[in-house]
């Protein structure tokens, strides 16, 4: 491999765990899956992020209890939440563009018809929260709170023992988003979601880190199709 292209994979190779960290439901199974395929060897026909992304798709386990079929969900997070064009998406998991738009179709509409759950948002700043909750509303769940520090997002989580969180990353004065997170994964099993405008920053495999991580700003759909991976794969901190 050339030093260019290898400069690339190195560059690649975050968002790959955020891919796969999507795909698997938590952050050991989706950094050890991107291990997995780099062992295994990447596509030459591929650019390097590209080739990361099908390694990680192909190398996948599937999980027949998900609602929408493994290829589908591929798609939907390389389009939403990697942000690929459908073209790219396509060449990743080896369909052609017009198979892959149709899957895409069918695998929104399956996303739409996913029972609502109850969302609990942790998020300092009082605009940034608000249009939050319209994005979580917009697609369908419910917000039971908005928790604007760490210890009033335990506290609303203790109590309204929400079936997600959406946490924004930096909450100012009021403390860590993390931080709070774990201290409420240690009395309950719930997904968690990670907003931050710096996803890269939670995707080094060096600590404990988010499985499921959006950047901002976010389109509804990329919320959509996190919350269905998020309730159906698993916890967030693993």
């Amino acid at each position: 491999m050339d030093a260019q292209r290898q400069a690339e994979l190195v560059r690649a190779v975050p968002y790959a765990r955020r891919y796969a960290r999507a795909l698997t439901g938590s952050q050991g199974r989706g950094d050890a899956l991107v291990a997995q395929a780099l062992r295994a060897g990447l596509p030459e026909d591929l650019s390097p992020s590209l080739a990361l992304y099908a390694a990680v798709s192909r190398t996948a386990p599937d999980n027949a209890s998900h609602a929408i079929p493994q290829h589908q969900r591929q798609l939907l997070l390389l389009t939403a939440l990697e942000d690929l064009p459908v073209a790219d998406a396509a060449a990743v998991v080896g369909l052609p563009p017009a198979d892959a738009r149709r899957e895409l179709a069918a695998a929104n509409d399956a996303i739409r018809s996913i029972a609502a759950t109850d969302v609990l948002v942790i998020e300092d700043e009082p605009i940034i929260a608000m249009d939050i909750r319209q994005l979580v509303e917009r697609c369908g769940h419910n917000v039971v709170g908005i928790a604007s520090d760490e210890a009033e997002a335990v506290e609303m989580a203790r109590s309204l023992r929400p079936g997600l969180i959406l946490a924004d990353v930096n909450l100012g004065p009021g403390g860590d988003g993390i931080s709070a997170v774990e201290r409420i994964l240690k009395e309950q099993d719930t997904p968690v979601i990670f907003v931050t405008a710096y996803p890269e920053r939670l995707l080094t495999a060096e600590r404990v880190e988010p499985a499921f991580v959006i950047s901002k700003p976010f389109e509804p759909l990329a919320l959509a199709i996190a919350t269905y991976q998020a309730v159906a794969g698993g916890l967030t901190l693993a």
